[in-house]
């Protein structure tokens, strides 16, 4: 779960800083009446009692200087110097903010104390991250794990993507080789016309198109070749109005890019989502345990094994995950699967209707009040979806998505979303995308919020739910 450059690290990060930041106070009041013996400070009397309120307000300070600095973006301090030289530069702008909030507040707050807690807290910060780095570099490289980066252009710019990456060091990011038209570059495995075989020959998961500005016209051509392969697709340097889903200036290996499929939303609300997501998740899990048992009976007792049921879909960025569901229709459901699918008068595809053959008598039950979706928390934990987004397609509804529908792979997928409170099956495909896009294009943490609440309204009255 804790991978490096992953939302989930980056939460796990701000918790274990504020953490720490509490710990080292309490530890340096701790210690504090141990320096009365030195002469050459000044003794305090005891029992030394901080106000409470500082164990609240200095970990605030430390993360959001922490965050404002890109502390907790991965991506941006590959080499360990140089995160060190910033977290450094952080401790000292947050030790000065929390030093003036002192002087205009608490100022009978020993001096020698806060010194001690600045000492404690940053051994400890530089500890962490010191472990973590170990560990990462002792983990070994999977492929789910490692990023697999073709550089399309092999000149100057290239060449220094590349030496970048080489010298991270880093086992989670591997450099495959160069696309590009120009012989002997190493290693260069095709050029930008045979780039969908390399993509798919080589596993890449991340490309960056290092092209000089007299080749800028060949852009548009290897985006559109990419456009239904599920990478990420990053532009060193200029600006194109080329992005399937979104755009957005990042720091990648050290060099400023375009992220041509960056997230319809930024980091922080991703973060705030994330949190939201695992929190309410979580607690979710535990009640709706009673409920899965319940209904994983019924099903035993109907149709025997399996109890779940694993179905593949297309995630965030077009990218497949396995999807949890108790098990609502007969065992060879998916061998029927064409023989009931419908088409509306314009011709697209009605994959869902009320009287399906394939649905058990207990899933009925379990469709109109959505218990066969519970197990999705799981996935929800595990960050292959959200509580709320885009509906989670499966992939032959995919490949026939027109370019349009793709901008509904900008964000992970949901549980629910504004197609299951406006319609849910009652829509066919197409039109859920429309809903997907307008929830995509006015998303906020309150949009979320209430679509849960009214989610849980549609269920109860179970429309559109078969």
């Amino acid at each position: 779960m804790f991978r490096r450059f992953t939302v989930n690290f980056a939460l796990f990060s701000i918790a274990l800083d504020g953490l720490l930041v509490a710990a080292s106070l309490w530890g340096a009041a701790a210690l504090r009446p141990a320096l009365n013996q030195f002469a050459w400070i000044e003794p305090i009397p005891l029992p030394v009692v901080l106000p409470s309120v500082l164990y609240i307000l200095f970990p605030m300070i430390w993360v959001i200087i922490f965050s404002t600095l890109s502390i907790y973006d991965g991506r941006k301090y590959l080499r360990a110097m140089d995160e060190f030289v910033m977290l450094s530069f952080a401790m000292l702008i947050s030790s000065i903010s929390a030093a003036g909030i002192l002087y205009f507040s608490y100022r009978d707050v020993s001096r020698v104390l806060f010194i001690v807690f600045i000492l404690l807290l940053y051994l400890a910060c530089i500890l962490w991250r010191v472990i973590a780095r170990i560990n990462f570099r002792r983990q070994k490289p999977s492929a789910e794990r490692t990023r697999r980066i073709l550089v399309v252009g092999a000149g100057t710019l290239g060449e220094k993507i590349k030496t970048q990456l080489v010298e991270s060091n880093l086992p989670e990011l591997l450099f495959i080789g160069f696309v590009d038209d120009i012989s002997g570059s190493s290693p260069l495995l095709g050029t930008p016309d045979e780039i969908r075989n390399v993509l798919k020959q080589h596993g890449v998961t991340d490309v960056v198109i290092a092209l000089p500005h007299s080749a800028y016209h060949q852009m548009g051509n290897i985006v559109q070749k990419m456009e239904d392969i599920p990478v990420q697709v990053w532009v060193a340097l200029g600006f194109f109005d080329l992005a399937l889903y979104n755009t957005a200036m990042e720091d990648f290996a050290g060099i400023p890019m375009l992220d041509l499929r960056a997230s319809a939303i930024d980091d922080y609300q991703r973060m705030l989502k994330r949190a939201f997501d695992v929190l309410f998740g979580l607690t979710a899990l535990i009640f709706a345990s009673p409920l899965m048992v319940f209904s994983s009976l019924l099903v035993f007792i109907e149709d025997g094994w399996p109890i779940l049921y694993s179905s593949k879909r297309v995630g965030e960025n077009g990218r497949q995950f396995e999807m949890l569901k108790i098990r609502t229709m007969f065992k060879n459901a998916e061998q029927l699967q064409i023989q009931v699918e419908k088409r509306d008068a314009n011709g697209n595809i009605i994959h869902k209707s009320k009287d399906d053959p394939r649905v058990t008598q207990v899933g009925r039950f379990l469709r109109r009040f959505s218990l066969d979706e519970l197990p999705q928390f799981i996935n929800v934990i595990r960050g292959d979806m959200s509580l709320v987004g885009p509906r989670p397609e499966m992939p032959y509804l995919v490949e026939k998505y027109q370019p349009w529908q793709r901008k509904r792979f900008a964000i992970p997928p949901g549980i629910t979303g504004w197609w299951q409170i406006n319609g849910r099956s009652d829509k066919p495909m197409h039109l859920h995308t429309e809903d997907d896009l307008y929830y995509i294009q006015n998303y906020s943490i309150y949009l979320d919020v209430q679509i849960l609440i009214k989610t849980a309204w549609v269920i109860l009255a179970g429309k559109g739910s078969y």
